[in-house]
């Protein structure tokens, strides 16, 4: 009963994010981070409800993507923070937490762990 209880949630949930083109595995996440330009990342930014992208958001953006390629992780937010000039509240305040961030710069998913720390 639980199972067919569930369903129909697990399936509006994964159909919240993976839509009909297929850009989006079932935690939101861009399966192919080749397919990231800024216009999806509006895009990404909407269904995650931070709202337009501005100077500071891309900063931060463009940030992250730099440091995930080079490194294969995201980089520690003292260092974020750091580079960008921004301090963590404020990265929270444009981002709501580092999972949307994640998922907005166009990284591949994570990890289940990870995805448990970054929430």
């Amino acid at each position: 009963m639980l199972a067919t209880q569930t369903a129909p949630l697990q399936e509006a949930v994964s159909t919240r994010f993976t839509g009909p083109d297929g850009l989006f595995d079932e935690h939101g996440f861009l399966v192919d981070s080749a397919h990231w330009n800024e216009a999806l990342a509006e895009r990404i930014a909407r269904r995650e409800a931070v709202g337009a992208l501005d100077e500071r958001h891309w900063k931060l953006l463009h940030h992250i993507r730099d440091r995930y390629q080079a490194l294969g992780a995201m980089p520690g937010m003292r260092r974020v923070c750091r580079a960008t000039g921004l301090s963590r509240g404020e990265v929270y305040a444009l981002f709501g937490g580092c999972l949307p961030l994640w998922r907005i710069a166009g990284l591949p998913n994570p990890g289940e762990e990870a995805r448990a720390y970054l929430s």
